[in-house]
């Protein structure tokens, strides 16, 4: 795996935090849950850019955008109570496929 790969995954873990520091910032309206969450999305921000300069745009933001997604439903289940319904699990599972798919078909 290129380091450009371990970027893109680095961004994706960073965006789950980040939105996870979101939801306990109530709105922006707690300081220093507000504070973690910006610093977690300029590291995504960073990261993913970072994976932008040899993976081509489309796939890295997918990727990005699936692992963050994909990490978020499965934090909110876990952590928050989140529905854990067949259909969202499916859903999340599709997503994972997409994923790989995107990385099978970019090998560098």
């Amino acid at each position: 795996m290129s380091i450009a790969w371990l970027f893109l995954l680095l961004a994706g873990f960073f965006e789950i935090c980040f939105t996870i520091a979101l939801k306990y910032s109530q709105g922006f309206s707690k300081i220093v849950p507000s504070l973690i969450t910006v610093v977690f999305i300029v590291m995504s921000f960073f990261s993913v850019s970072q994976a932008m300069k040899t993976i081509p745009i489309g796939t890295a933001y997918a990727v990005w955008a699936g692992i963050g997604a994909a990490g978020t439903v499965a934090c909110g289940i876990i952590f928050f109570g989140d529905s854990a319904h067949i259909v969202r699990l499916i859903s999340i599972f599709l997503i994972v496929i997409g994923i790989v798919g995107l990385k099978l078909v970019n090998v560098e």
